[in-house]
């Protein structure tokens, strides 16, 4: 389970963020939305997530089958539409891979948890404590 908490203070859309590890982020709002563009915003972070992710992901498949994969660059475009919101994702691969492999780490990106998360059905409960 991942439990995180964020504390905004008292200056507008500065929030710091903390896991239950330990680990600390700052996330803001662009100055022309208000912010003082002191961290990533909302919507990076959750492109982000895919981003890490995916780059892991692919990273830990290379190194169990030992393939040569030298770097993977991974870009994230959040487009929101009408109705939907699209990740445009595109991997680079740096390495001496075969295009058999690399159609195999196109399908482990495919699988990397967040992806996972992000495609299928998600809900939000939210409680005032």
């Amino acid at each position: 389970m991942v439990k995180i908490t964020a504390d905004n203070g008292n200056e507008n859309y500065l929030v710091e963020i903390e896991s239950s590890t330990g680990n600390r982020i700052t996330a803001d709002e662009p100055e022309a939305k208000g912010g003082k563009d002191k961290g990533f915003s909302p919507k990076e972070l959750l492109a982000s997530a895919l981003a890490a992710c995916t780059s892991a992901t692919v990273r830990m498949f290379c190194s169990r089958k030992e393939w040569d994969l030298k770097n993977i660059n991974v870009q994230i475009e959040l487009i929101e539409e009408q109705s939907k919101t699209i990740f445009k994702r595109e991997l680079q691969l740096e390495g001496n891979l075969d295009e058999g492999q690399r159609n195999t780490l196109l399908n482990v990106a495919n699988a990397c948890p967040i992806h996972k998360i992000l495609t299928n059905a998600i809900s939000v409960e939210t409680a005032l404590i």
